[in-house]
């Protein structure tokens, strides 16, 4: 067994863990980040998900001065660094290059829909390059297998390498935890949360209110999950792969959700965020256009635009669409709260449902022009290049849920959520159309998306309500016990109903950069991070260093 010693051990190179390490860096502190998949970045890269944003993140939002980013100056930074990657080595047309506002893949979904891998390398450079070189120590290929606990302190973390027995034993005195899923909440026996909560837990408008006296929350209403794919179409070509053993299944499943369905799973037509109403999203694929402001799947979340190539280039980059979609939701299996055998089993159940999906749309889905007989689109080709795999399928799953710290301060719709905030006569509330968030004396970062709950495992439909642009307090990535663990990504103190406004890519990172910083001054200043909590000028120092540091703590026009 490898055994190594580090002032800062971060947990997972997710969308967290990576401004984690950053933000330690630039501070002078040394940190070890260890991550089980090839890649870093989470779910910008290793789970293939282009960044859903606020309206401010390109410095043009409504009601802000001119110029304000709703997110971290790390964050911008990784975004002109994928822009400028592009520009510098790929051929586009003028219109494409010029843009300052480049989206690669003029995906509707996201303004920055990119290649992950091209995302990929753009993280690891700003993880090697100055300043931060050497202070660094990336190790990627490891599990978090067990976590070791004295006296209310972590003191070990034993990683395996996967498909061996090789063991490494980090020792740190500040250990974040970055994970997808809260992995050192879990396996430290730090105190969690998991599923959603009873309205009388938080007072929350959305809450559960259907849960028996004495049940605080049910632990099976864990949002659905994900394994995503890349595809091109070549129109003229047949790349059908073999049945899938679970199809017959999937292609006739209806789910039993309450609100209910609008029908098979396996359909162009979909909820819509008013939950009983359906709206129908076809494909229509590359060499085919949509018809004059119509939405529809392929340009939903596409990562590569053909027509953004010049003439010479454009044969060599496809079309790709990168798939995401509800009808691969997978919710029959929680990952949270079970075995690890059964965590497996669920993480293979949704590959295969996403598989299933693949040749659905393959042979049998609806076609948007009526030929072939009216279904099915062989031409469809798994793209494993663009996701760094042999099948097309993203490195890891999609995760939307982790287990949920019981910090000292729990964020929840009380302070988030828009038609709570106004129908509770919050101050403030006309600030901007969506409300605005609790404010915070300890916050050290903004957010702000809607709070987007995917159906359930416990058979629960979609929630999806305005929240505010909301403040995130130092004391939500804090345990209420442990001395020396930060929360830096979803699995932070906040509520079932809040995790969907904090899931999101630019959370996930102002989150991890913020638990880097306090990581950072309490090596330097050789405290800890209760010890900041409890005092108001420590907190004050923190946050005038986070502004510093061009780490948004408030927004305009915040009280």
């Amino acid at each position: 067994m490898d055994s190594i010693r580090t002032p800062v051990l971060i947990v997972g190179a997710t969308c967290g863990g990576v401004p984690a390490a950053l933000a330690c860096a630039r501070n002078g502190v040394r940190c070890v980040v260890v991550e089980p998949t090839p890649w870093v970045g989470g779910q910008l890269t290793a789970q293939a998900v282009p960044p859903d944003e606020n309206p401010w993140v390109e410095g043009n939002g409504p009601d802000a001065p001119a110029g304000f980013r709703g997110c971290t100056g790390s964050y911008t930074e990784m975004r002109n660094r994928v822009r400028a990657w592009y520009r510098e080595n790929r051929t586009l047309i003028p219109e494409v290059r010029d843009n300052p506002l480049m989206n690669p893949g003029r995906g509707w979904v996201s303004r920055l829909c990119a290649e992950p891998r091209v995302i990929e390398r753009v993280l690891r450079d700003m993880l090697s390059e100055p300043p931060v070189r050497g202070l660094i120590d990336l190790r990627t290929g490891w599990e978090p297998h067990r976590v070791h606990t004295h006296a209310d302190r972590i003191t070990t973390v034993t990683f395996r390498r996967a498909g061996s027995g090789q063991e490494l034993t980090v020792e740190a005195d500040l250990v974040l935890d970055a994970t997808d899923l809260g992995d050192v909440l879990e396996l430290g026996g730090v105190e969690s949360l998991i599923g959603a909560e009873g309205q009388h837990l938080f007072g929350e408008l959305h809450a559960r209110t259907d849960l028996r006296a004495g049940v605080d929350l049910d632990e099976r209403d864990q949002q659905a999950f994900s394994w995503c794919f890349a595809i091109e179409h070549r129109p003229d070509e047949n790349h059908t792969i073999d049945k899938p053993a679970a199809y017959d299944f999937w292609r006739s499943y209806v789910p039993v959700m309450a609100p209910p369905w609008t029908g098979p799973l396996f359909s162009w037509t979909v909820p819509t965020h008013t939950a009983q109403e359906g709206r129908v999203l076809p494909l229509v694929p590359w060499p085919d256009e949509p018809e004059q402001g119509q939405w529809e799947l392929w340009r939903y979340r596409r990562i590569v635009d053909r027509a953004a190539y010049a003439e010479q280039a454009a044969s060599r980059f496809p079309d790709v669409c990168l798939v995401n979609w509800v009808q691969m939701d997978h919710w029959l299996n929680p990952l949270l709260g079970v075995s690890r055998a059964d965590r497996t089993k669920a993480y293979e159940a949704a590959r295969e449902q996403s598989r299933c999906l693949v040749y659905w749309m393959q042979t049998e889905a609806p076609r948007h022009d009526g030929r072939r007989g009216g279904t099915g689109y062989p031409g469809l080709k798994l793209r494993g290049d663009e996701l760094g795999t042999p099948d097309g399928f993203a490195m890891s799953a999609y995760i939307r849920e982790p287990r949920r710290l019981r910090a000292r301060t729990m964020l929840t719709e009380v302070h988030v959520g828009t038609e709570q905030r106004k129908r509770d006569a919050r101050p403030n509330q006309d600030a901007t159309r969506w409300g605005a968030g609790a404010s915070f004396q300890d916050s050290i970062g903004i957010g702000h998306y809607p709070i987007d709950l995917h159906p359930s495992c416990a058979g629960r439909n979609n929630v999806y309500v305005p929240a505010c642009p909301f403040q995130i307090p130092l004391g939500a990535l804090v345990p209420v016990r442990v001395r020396n663990l930060l929360s830096a990504g979803k699995a932070l103190g906040v509520s079932h109903v809040a995790n969907g406004c904090t899931r999101l890519h630019p959370v996930e990172w102002a989150i991890g950069e913020a638990a880097g910083l306090t990581a950072a001054r309490c090596v330097t200043h050789e405290t800890e991070p209760h010890a900041i909590c409890d005092d108001a000028k420590a907190t004050a120092a923190l946050r005038a260093a986070a502004e510093d540091q061009s780490m948004p703590t408030q927004w305009p026009w915040d009280e």
